[in-house]
């Protein structure tokens, strides 16, 4: 049933590239703060190598993660098999966010197949923990499509709108936690 994994195997790494959704759970040091847990997809996740993955962090209504990881740089990703056998694989790591406009950004992002105007940065994952677990209790599902609303959202503003909303409604998290630095917002 449970397996801790000494790292991410080729089979897990085919496995999760094929997974249409993962989720993203990150936490604040403050006892009173709220655990965040973010579902992803659009294709936004590659694996690098089999102590390492990175998915493209698209703006949206939160910033989450990014505080998260600036504050202390815990993060795990879930994936569930929803078709085939089942399966729950979970990697725990050390996050680190490369934001859009800088050079960790422009060194990692020529690697994504597509790269939506809304990306606000790419987060890498060094990968500490590879656990599986049965996944017996997830429920057989099929894929009837992506939702494109968040990459036309997107696609429908400016580089200065999409900066004008970041500065609105993502320099901090919900918790108070700075998302970015004092002189960055995400701008592309």
């Amino acid at each position: 049933m449970a397996a801790v994994l000494e790292a991410i195997t080729d089979e897990l790494h085919r496995w999760i590239e094929r997974q249409p959704v993962f989720f993203v759970g990150s936490a604040p040091l403050a006892g009173d703060g709220h655990v965040n847990l973010s579902p992803k997809g659009l294709g936004t996740l590659r694996v690098v190598d089999d102590h390492t993955v990175q998915y493209l962090d698209l703006t949206g209504s939160g910033v989450e993660t990014i505080a998260h990881l600036r504050e202390n740089g815990r993060i795990t990703l879930m994936f569930c098999a929803f078709e085939g056998p089942p399966r729950i694989l979970r990697l725990y790591g050390r996050g680190a966010t490369h934001l859009i406009g800088t050079a960790g950004f422009d060194d990692r992002i020529e690697s994504f197949r597509a790269v939506p105007h809304s990306a606000r940065a790419v987060v890498e994952v060094a990968v500490t923990r590879v656990q599986t677990s049965c996944g017996f209790g997830v429920p057989l599902m099929d894929l009837v499509g992506t939702r494109d609303r968040l990459t036309a959202w997107g696609e429908a503003r400016t580089s200065e709108e999409l900066d004008a909303y970041r500065a609105r409604k993502n320099a901090r998290s919900i918790d108070g936690l700075p998302a970015f630095s004092d002189h960055s917002v995400a701008s592309g």
